[in-house]
């Protein structure tokens, strides 16, 4: 029996249906009402993650690998303790509710927003980009957004988990790209593209495809033991921001964004975003980590999974074609465009 949390979610979703494709038996915590349209045969469990002891219920002792792909991504101020309750508190529960069960093995869906960034000091010369491994070091005296800081202290609950005899792997893909909700998660890129806005900030985008995420889960889970008790980085390659809209556009057969906004218009953008957040109670649309996502120069290596797993990665014209045809396939999301 495998256990998956965050079944509903994109990595999640395409996991459950691989797993269930390997004619394995699974187990997916689910939150509200029953999950339907998913991977058939799946056994969903009403729960949450902070039950501590639903999770003692869910991860009974026929378990034995447990896939944590539950996690909440939110750049909003207002949501900084909900991501500490979702994002540290909900992995230490999981942790402990593992650690009941001797020769259990997590499989942790983590971030690259949990790595920090480059060395300290370290900074791009023109045209040169810093790549980051998974030997990069958290700085603590460096100011982190609340979503980073949250996936970090999720890990540590993980290694705390290690250092008790725990066998744990943790993964940290960049930006996962695949055929999910139009509004959740990194598809929400995919639908800015296909409105046909005209702005887009400068800088690199890291992303990966989730075909690519979950076959490097399965292969790290269960065919590469010595995997345990380590990290790897999930990430195809890095595109500048503006390359990746045209190309996402072209896909969808849509008009791509082609005017940069400049840095210091982007810095007064959020600010009022923030303002007016503070004055209405409303969700803003661009905060200070958004706008400032992507200007440092940076690259994810996959050299360390890819030595571990054989595994290669899709290319992103592979991936956009792939996600215009499904999203297109499906009734609803194409269909109202505003054109900013």
């Amino acid at each position: 029996m495998i256990f998956v949390t965050g079944g509903t979610g994109l990595i999640g979703s395409f996991l459950l249906r691989a797993l269930r494709e390997r004619g394995l038996a699974v187990r997916a915590l689910h939150r509200g009402a029953v999950p339907t349209g998913g991977a058939p045969g799946v056994e969903w469990v009403a729960g949450d993650l902070l039950d501590t002891e639903q999770l003692r219920v869910a991860i009974s002792p026929d378990v034995t690998h447990v896939f944590h792909c539950a996690g909440l991504v939110s750049y909003a101020p207002q949501d900084e303790d909900l991501l500490l309750s979702v994002n540290v508190q909900g992995t230490a529960a999981l942790v402990d509710a593992c650690l009941e069960r001797p020769g259990i093995r997590l499989v942790h869906v983590s971030s690259v927003a949990a790595l920090g960034g480059p060395a300290a000091g370290a900074a791009a010369a023109p045209g040169e980009v810093l790549p980051v491994t998974e030997k990069a070091s958290w700085d603590l005296g460096a100011a982190h957004p609340a979503y980073a800081t949250s996936k970090y202290l999720g890990e540590l609950e993980v290694w705390r988990g290690v250092a008790e005899g725990l066998s744990a792997v943790i993964v940290n893909p960049s930006v996962v790209l695949g055929p999910g909700d139009w509004h959740r998660s990194s598809t929400r890129l995919l639908r800015y593209a296909h409105q046909q806005h005209r702005f887009y900030t400068r800088g690199l985008i890291n992303f990966v495809d989730v075909r690519d995420v979950v076959a490097q889960l399965l292969a790290l889970a269960f065919d590469q033991p010595a995997a345990y008790g380590q990290r790897y980085i999930l990430s195809a390659e890095a595109v500048p921001l503006a390359d990746f809209f045209r190309q996402a556009a072209a896909a969808m057969q849509r008009r791509p964004p082609t005017v940069a906004v400049p840095d210091w218009a982007a810095e007064i953008i959020w600010r009022l975003e923030h303002a007016r957040a503070v004055l209405t109670g409303a969700r803003p649309l661009i905060t200070k980590d958004t706008a400032r996502a992507g200007r440092q120069p940076v690259v994810y290596s996959h050299a360390k999974v890819q030595s571990a797993t054989g595994l290669t990665f899709r290319p992103l014209a592979d991936t956009l074609a792939w996600c215009a045809a499904e999203l297109g396939a499906k009734p609803g999301p194409l269909e109202p465009v505003i054109v900013s």
